[in-house]
């Protein structure tokens, strides 16, 4: 049955708590619910209706879990990084059709200097610092005639966010009311949560994994979310002591950065047991997945998700079943399967992973091209293309072999070479230029760019990135720019990304 986010709030106890931070107390269910009621008032008041926009630029933290649980109850969200800089949010914003951008009360940066030109209207979020952790109100100009009332239903859209792309644009995704439930349900059943758990939240709140994950099927499940200020390896333990969580989900650099300090913080894991970690968003080593097991005495779920499917795709099960090291797991939520790479169907052995279910999107909005590409019909169902490659063993485990696209997977933080190559071909320099992946050691990719430089022109290495990060997300600039007379090109004549870390020599670097 198709649920709303509304819904999945609806029969949780009112004094079970819900949002905690740092040093505050916990806001109650029945507290996030009266939050939730009047955030859609201030929302109405404000002109911004059911099917309108509301793109979010906050610092990580209790105040954006629940601005984006409220306000997608009432409209739809648009959680943007607050790392972009004011050409980025220039783009996103018009792309989305925002049609108001919420801010913290005291913001002056790139993205109000992006929005004030589209007209968006601007609201402030003036949160409570005395009051429970997430606590705020919204304040803005109200309209001259206010928005008609009503909360969206399964089928409207409650979160839009953007996936980078091998095209120059990237792809808007749309995820419904019932794709978002749906996805918090299938994590809640694929982990066992219940009201008794607590995620520790370090994931950034402008993404997929901590908006679903973390957030959203923690409050489907009746349980709480303590909200960190973003990802600390020094305070990490600190913290653990304070909010004595049952998991927490991050990233693998972060679990990583964890155990590099874990010898030092024995007396806090004893004491805070975790029930289990888990690890989604970039491929998690196996021997990172042994040493978390034995250092948190606790098993290492790995997850495979994906803007599309709103997060989880495959789940490594929970004990008794095995967590295989190097495998994302079974189906956990939407049927997973394997097509041929090229013709719509699916097969059996090595081939593109694809899935069919309640938590997928109903497809790319403005995108017909892509949508014929990504999705195709057989036995019944619809099915989307994830552009990776792998094979199921015999105890339907998934291994993934290798990806289909080109879109570089730095940590997590998936990046359209294409938008990459577009900044640097700005420089007054450069003639040529084809970003790619090279390895990392803890990053699994990084970004790097070979360019070519014009003729009777100069520029350094150091020269090309100081370009791009004046222009783009730091974590998006190229950490290695090779200067060549020549790109490798492929059989045909085509540079081809893929493969160009190797032909240039760039190993893995620290």
């Amino acid at each position: 049955m198709s649920e709303t986010l509304a819904a999945l709030l609806a029969d949780k106890d009112p004094c079970a708590a819900a949002i905690g931070a740092p040093g505050r107390a916990w806001m109650s269910y029945g507290e996030l619910r009266s939050l939730s009621a009047t955030v859609q008032a201030r929302l109405r008041a404000f002109g911004v209706g059911a099917e309108d926009r509301v793109a979010i630029v906050l610092p990580n933290g209790p105040e954006i879990a629940a601005a984006f649980i409220t306000i997608a109850q009432a409209a739809v969200t648009a959680p943007l990084n607050p790392a972009y800089q004011r050409d980025e949010y220039s783009f996103y914003l018009k792309d989305l059709q925002a049609k108001a951008l919420v801010v913290s009360e005291g913001y002056d940066g790139p993205a109000l200097a992006a929005a004030e030109p589209l007209g968006l209207r601007i609201l402030r979020l003036h949160a409570d610092a005395g009051g429970p952790a997430g606590c705020f109100r919204l304040e803005g100009k109200a309209a001259s005639v206010p928005a008609p009332d009503g909360q969206p239903g399964p089928d409207a859209a409650a979160l839009i966010l953007h996936t980078s792309g091998t095209t120059s644009r990237p792809k808007i995704v749309p995820l419904l009311q019932s794709n978002l439930a749906a996805s918090a349900r299938h994590i809640g059943a694929s982990l066992a949560l219940t009201p008794a758990d607590r995620c520790m939240n370090v994931m950034p709140l402008f993404h997929i994994h901590g908006l679903v994950a973390a957030v959203t099927a923690s409050l489907a499940a009746g349980g709480s979310v303590w909200c960190a200020p973003g990802f600390d390896a020094l305070k990490f333990f600190g913290w653990m002591a304070e909010a004595k969580p049952s998991w927490f989900t991050a990233v693998p650099t972060m679990h990583q950065a964890i155990l590099a300090r874990a010898a030092r913080n024995k007396e806090v894991i004893v004491n805070h047991r975790l029930r289990f970690l888990r690890s989604s968003s970039a491929s998690l080593p196996a021997q990172v997945m042994v040493e978390l097991q034995q250092t948190f005495g606790a098993p290492v779920i790995e997850a495979y998700g994906m803007t599309e499917a709103a997060h989880q795709m495959a789940c490594n099960p929970l004990p008794p079943r095995a967590q295989k090291p190097g495998s994302v797991g079974v189906a956990a939520g939407p049927m997973l399967r394997i097509a041929h790479e090229v013709e719509n169907r699916l097969v059996d052995g090595t081939g593109e992973v694809v899935i069919s279910g309640p938590n997928v999107t109903p497809g790319y909005e403005g995108n017909p091209a892509a949508n014929a590409k990504n999705f195709f019909e057989d036995g019944g169902r619809r099915w989307f293309r994830t552009g990776d490659q792998g094979a199921l063993d015999d105890e339907g485990y998934l291994r993934l072999t290798g990806r289909l696209k080109e879109i570089i997977n730095r940590g997590g933080e998936k990046i359209s070479p294409l938008e990459v190559d577009g900044i640097l071909m700005e420089h007054p320099a450069v003639q040529q230029v084809v970003a790619f992946a090279m390895p990392h050691p803890k990053l699994g990719e990084e970004v790097a760019a070979a360019v070519v430089l014009r003729e009777g022109q100069s520029a350094t290495e150091r020269d090309i990135r100081d370009f791009a990060a004046a222009r783009m997300a730091d974590f998006k600039v190229p950490r290695r720019v090779v200067i060549l007379d020549e790109i490798p090109k492929g059989a045909t004549g085509k540079l081809q990304r893929i493969g160009l870390a190797e032909k240039l020599g760039l190993g893995e670097t620290a």
